[in-house]
């Protein structure tokens, strides 16, 4: 059974069943990010309607948290962000942690040190970059690689290295790690070249959460009124900023730039929590972004849409893209830029058929891991 509200979400999230399998979620649960946010919940929401009894394993570091809120006042750096601004992006921190604190969490355990862990019967590692070793603040956090984790079954589901780059390749001890999982799952290219070249055999690719296990509308969450395009990254570059307004100017349309200040944008929606951020991805008629998510969302809810990638984020939005046959919605740096090419013509209908096979594929996986 699939759930739309939070509360009933939750409480059938807590409902434990002796003949299923018990299930830990281990990923970024916490982060201050649409993305980071959903894809937590759509797939313990998944694992849920399969049957099992699923938690997100609650790891806490002070450390991170204080690095974390940091980042949720100034997320523009080396831009920073106003005294008025400060106060907005506090404001959507709030609505954050009120997610959090409706998400089916187990106890809570040091990051570094699981000893108190509590004991399911399979983990699964993923989704979100949780192998990326550039992380600023979870870089290199051994958890995250199956180490010292109380369970019986380790395994992953569509984890990622982010930024790191498989060229870059893994070092014998990391190598020893990834070898440790009992099965392993991967959501993009680079991530599935650096696991194979460092087991020797090649990991299932499935699908980002998001897309495998689409978030239900919320209707106590209203999308903005009237025609608008959504905005979602900061740090765009200055000729996508023209192109966009440009475009929008033209068919008479809204930029609303949300979580995030693009002052090229007509609207700055800082303080919208998740719930408004997937309330208002359904309610577009077209998404600009240089973030993961933001391209995950736009395929999730079949928009044009158009990506201006930054370096941190090129292997996950060029791998995703190619995976599902959207690559002409990636704009190539220094070139001309047609958004009315992009954004003009509903998105191509082979896109859909890809991420349906996809869920076949994620679905086989999930089968075989969980039973």
């Amino acid at each position: 059974m699939r759930l739309s509200g939070v509360d009933d979400f939750t409480s059938a999230m807590q409902e434990r069943h002796a003949e299923t399998r018990s299930v830990g979620i281990l990923t970024f649960h916490r982060c201050i990010n649409y993305g980071s946010y959903w894809q937590a919940r759509c797939l313990a929401e998944g694992v849920h309607a399969r049957g099992h009894p699923v938690m997100l394993l609650d790891h806490e570091s002070p450390r991170v948290t204080r690095a974390e809120w940091r980042n949720a006042l100034q997320p523009t750096l080396p831009v920073r962000a106003s005294a008025a601004d400060q106060r907005r992006y506090a404001a959507k921190l709030r609505k954050f942690l009120c997610a959090f604190d409706a998400l089916p969490l187990s106890p809570g355990f040091d990051l570094v040190d699981p000893l108190a862990m509590p004991h399911v019967d399979t983990v699964l590692v993923g989704s979100d970059e949780v192998w990326n070793l550039q992380h600023p603040w979870y870089g290199g956090a051994s958890i995250f690689f199956g180490i010292g984790l109380n369970a019986d079954c380790v395994a992953t589901y569509a984890a990622s290295f982010g930024s790191y780059d498989a060229d870059s390749g893994l070092d014998p001890y990391w190598q020893d790690q990834l070898r440790r999982f009992d099965a392993i799952a991967v959501r993009d290219e680079n991530s599935r070249r650096l696991v194979t070249e460092a087991i020797g055999r090649a990991p299932a690719l499935v699908l980002d959460p998001c897309l495998q296990f689409p978030p239900l509308a919320d209707a106590a969450t209203p999308p903005p009124d009237g025609r608008y395009v959504i905005v979602y990254g900061h740090s765009l570059p200055d000729a996508f900023a023209e192109a966009a307004r440009s475009w929008a100017k033209a068919r008479d349309i809204r930029l609303i730039s949300i979580g995030y200040r693009n002052d090229w944008a007509d609207e700055q929606w800082l303080e919208a929590g998740p719930h408004d951020f997937a309330a208002a991805m359904a309610g577009a008629e077209a998404v600009l972004t240089n973030f993961f998510h933001g391209c995950v969302f736009a395929l999730l809810n079949d928009k044009p849409f158009a990506c201006a990638p930054s370096s941190y984020r090129w292997n996950k939005v060029r791998d995703l893209t190619s995976l599902l046959g959207a690559e002409r919605h990636l704009l190539i740096p220094e070139a001309p830029i047609a958004l009315d090419a992009l954004l003009d013509a509903p998105l191509d209908a082979g896109i859909n058929k890809r991420i349906a096979t996809l869920r076949d594929q994620s679905d086989a996986y999930l089968d075989r891991v969980l039973g």
